[in-house]
């Protein structure tokens, strides 16, 4: 997990009219969700103004309790319906709010992520901390289409360290009464950049795939070892095509923009598949890579991209002369179909 220095040293946002709200709302408890969270969809009800609620059951069982009736005036989506994969999450509120804004609509939305890491106990991800590096994007990605995002977080289900980054990464925070204040927060490209710093975990002594590749010529190598293997463990073969698709676009960045040699090493971690690929260029990676759609950013290119959809987790790291990417496809969230 990522730390910060002291808060004199972060950036400090000051109220501005009409600024973009991305908004933290933490609850310890029911009355926090009563003292914060209820006093919000109050005057947004008052106001008139279009909610969207993404939330637990239990959030949304307390919310509609106390406002009975009028809960109905809020529109409700179910939380499997944004968050499955962690970029299908990223992506689907971006598309989302795009959508909204050139139907000249401004929606609040009320989400929950749910994120738990039940998917897979002995993940060797926290899917929680690594969700935050999306969390800090929408502060600059979704901005423009002027959707204010509310995002619950619970400490009784979060680290108090995850907590503490929440506050970090939202520009605003909701307080008891609704209130909504301004905080002190860590800019996007600095967050993801010192993310990249941290070390990944050394890859097992035994591995699954373990080969190298010299030029694109071997990328069709990788499709086809990539694929049996993903088979062998159990995936289905549309989830195999979605590994070796993630797994190509990566090892073909690290032959064109890297060097070659270009490392390939896969294994199995409980309900996990890995899939780790090196290159000779030791080149770090620009912090936004894969973050920016290339519908609207195509001088991005979509390579990173592509695997950070089609993965659940994707890790970066450069040092001693290597640029490393790991890849991680959790069972049951790779076999979650899109709903896009």
């Amino acid at each position: 997990m990522t730390t910060w220095p002291d808060p004199p040293d972060r950036e400090i946002v000051e109220p501005l009219d009409n600024a973009y709200e991305h908004a933290a709302l933490i609850i310890d408890s029911d009355d926090a969700v009563r003292a914060r969270l209820v006093p919000v969809l109050n005057d947004l009800l008052t106001r008139g103004s279009v909610v969207l609620m993404i939330v637990s059951a239990k959030v949304e069982l307390l919310v509609r309790t106390e406002f009975g009736a009028l809960s109905d005036q809020l529109e409700w989506r179910e939380t499997s319906s944004f968050y499955q994969r962690l970029g299908f999450a990223y992506e689907e509120f971006r598309r989302y709010t795009a959508e909204q804004h050139a139907q000249g609509r401004r929606v609040h939305i009320v989400a929950e992520p749910d994120i738990a890491t039940e998917i897979d106990p002995s993940s060797p991800v926290d899917r929680a901390a690594e969700y935050l590096s999306y969390e800090v994007v929408y502060n600059d990605i979704i901005a423009p289409y002027d959707c204010p995002l509310t995002c619950i977080w619970d400490a009784r289900r979060h680290s108090t360290l995850i907590i503490e980054n929440v506050r970090l990464l939202h520009n605003h925070e909701i307080v008891d009464g609704g209130k909504l204040v301004p905080v002190q927060h860590v800019p996007a490209l600095d967050y993801l950049a010192r993310r990249n710093e941290i070390p990944l975990p050394p890859p097992p002594a035994d591995t699954d795939l373990d080969f190298a590749l010299s030029s694109l010529d071997g990328i069709g190598a990788v499709h086809t070892a990539v694929r049996s293997w993903a088979l062998r463990q159990a995936f289905s073969d549309a989830a195999a095509v979605d590994i070796v698709t993630a797994v190509a676009e990566v090892a073909t960045n690290g032959i064109v923009h890297g060097d070659a040699p270009v490392n390939l090493r896969a294994w199995r971690h409980t309900n996990t598949l890995v899939v780790q690929v090196d290159d000779a260029g030791g080149r770090p990676l620009p912090p936004l890579a894969g973050y920016l759609a290339p519908d609207e950013h195509p001088d991005t290119g979509r390579g990173m991209w592509l695997a950070r959809q089609l993965s659940d987790v994707v890790k970066v790291h450069t040092g001693g002369g290597i640029t490393s990417v790991r890849l991680h496809f959790p069972y049951d969230v790779t076999h979650h179909t899109p709903v896009y």
